[in-house]
């Protein structure tokens, strides 16, 4: 797996977002594989850090795609950027078969928005070949609608990436490959958003970049 390390807490660190879904929530889907490897070596020359490459949209009402036309979208982009620009990719992915087949491919890191939910063998993955992985607290299982009134959405994300990061360890991932993101926007109102935002600090607590 690819061998960079950072020096979390030195600087910020930036992640560019590579859509290759058509229905990307961003409006930005690329659906050639050139194109997707020019947008990524142009966000790398502008400071990109890490390439995170997503083919299903996560946008409010968007509808799963199956495994087969996630990975007909995501794999032969992860190919090429890996072979075209000197960068450590992530998938943006919470399906096993096309986490695989990404890591197969070139990624070194798994980005799950649903924080082991839907799929707690992502972690194993993640031990097995070295790969970094992104937990991100969701509400949506409990808020489809994002208009839960949570009494406090901290405490709340708090021990949704206590519990996500206890279970990645416990399945052989190592601390220092976890990062976790609050979920701004999955599940949550924008009050409960912009109080996230607010108190980010409190989330330090867990011991992982943010």
């Amino acid at each position: 797996m690819d061998s960079t390390r950072f020096e979390w807490g030195t600087r910020t660190f930036l992640m560019g977002i590579v859509n290759v879904s058509p229905d990307s929530f961003a409006g930005d889907g690329i659906d050639t594989v050139a194109a997707a490897v020019e947008q990524a070596a142009r966000m790398v020359q502008e400071g990109a850090d890490i390439i995170d490459v997503g083919g299903e949209s996560t946008r409010p009402g968007s509808s799963p795609i199956s495994v087969e036309e996630e990975m007909a979208r995501v794999i032969p982009v992860v190919r090429g950027i890996h072979r075209e620009v000197d960068v450590p990719l992530s998938v943006d992915t919470y399906k096993y078969d096309v986490a695989q087949a990404a890591l197969e491919a070139g990624a070194s890191m798994l980005n799950d928005v649903w924080e082991l939910k839907k799929e707690p063998r992502l972690a194993d993955l993640a031990a097995q070949y070295g790969a970094g992985m992104v937990l991100m607290s969701n509400q949506r299982d409990v808020s489809p609608n994002h208009d839960v009134e949570f009494s406090d959405i901290v405490q709340v994300v708090r021990d949704d990436l206590a519990r996500a990061t206890q279970e990645a360890v416990k399945r052989g991932v190592p601390r220092e490959r976890l990062i976790i993101d609050p979920g701004i926007g999955f599940g949550k109102t924008q009050p409960q958003n912009l109080l996230l935002l607010r108190r980010l600090r409190e989330l330090r607590v867990l011991g992982y970049p943010l």
